[in-house]
């Protein structure tokens, strides 16, 4: 809500976040998706060059992203994702997060149909 606060009065946002689907079902005007743990949005601590590569994608995507609420995933891996997502998650989301997930996942998927049509 804030990006969008934000765009109203002139100055582009772009979102880096783990959760695109969240920020797509929100009406985000620009998306980025990484595939990085929470806390660890621009990547490892002290790396300092793959902080700049994600600064880098997420700016570029600024940059290339022309209609709103568009969602473009970097290409980053985090080495032995699997490994730490069971370490730090729970095996099972608490129920507001599997209720949030699924209404966010089946308004993006409403936003989807909506463009299609429109586009026909």
């Amino acid at each position: 809500m804030l990006a969008r606060a934000i765009e109203a009065v002139g100055i582009s946002t772009v979102l880096l976040t783990m959760m695109p689907f969240l920020a797509e079902a929100s009406g985000t005007p620009r998306i980025v998706g990484i595939e990085f743990p929470f806390g660890h949005t621009v990547g490892h601590a002290h790396d300092r060059e793959e902080q700049l590569a994600v600064i880098r994608g997420a700016l570029r995507a600024l940059s290339e992203a022309r209609q709103p609420n568009k969602v473009i995933d970097l290409p980053f891996e985090w080495p032995d994702f699997d490994r730490w997502k069971r370490a730090w998650h729970p095996p099972e989301p608490a129920p507001i997060i599997a209720f949030l997930r699924e209404q966010a996942r089946r308004q993006a998927e409403a936003r989807h149909a909506e463009k299609d049509h429109a586009s026909q």
